[in-house]
């Protein structure tokens, strides 16, 4: 079976079954429990975690290891449980990304990632140390290297 998710931004579209995840508790600041992630393709940086019920409720994510090479999420023992994790579960893991006007002004929020597994997503308390709200996704170049260009 297939979902048809009407979008504000994208139009209407087909949707897998088993592609809509279900968010259980919800996401922080947000409304509904399912939604489905959209890419232009396998490739890109940044995807669209959308609302299968809102057809405006759409928030950019990344995967933070392509930022973030030492990117850590660490779960209490008691936040695993709550949300069925078990070490040998590995979630995809992505995060919220707040867009900008310039590039420069890009961050991603490494303090409360989504963690998906089995068509189940959910929002964590990251309770590693360097797990800042606003991330930097790109760094602006030096003033060196701007006189140098």
């Amino acid at each position: 079976m297939a979902v048809m998710l009407q979008s504000s931004r994208f139009g209407v579209l087909e949707i897998p079954d088993e592609a809509v995840i279900e968010f259980p508790n919800g996401l922080i600041g947000l409304g509904g429990t399912h939604y489905a992630l959209l890419a232009r393709n396998e490739d890109s940086a940044f995807v669209w975690l959308h609302s299968t019920t809102d057809p405006d409720l759409a928030v950019p994510v990344t995967n933070p290891f392509r930022f973030f090479t030492e990117f850590e999420v660490e779960l209490s023992d008691d936040e695993a449980e709550r949300i069925g994790l078990t070490e040998a579960d590995d979630p995809a893991v992505y995060v919220t990304v707040r867009a900008a006007d310039s590039l420069e002004d890009f961050s991603a929020n490494l303090y409360a990632p989504i963690l998906i597994s089995g068509g189940r997503g959910h929002q964590v308390i990251n309770q590693s140390a360097d797990s800042p709200v606003r991330a930097p996704l790109f760094t602006r170049p030096a003033t060196e290297e701007i006189a140098a260009a």
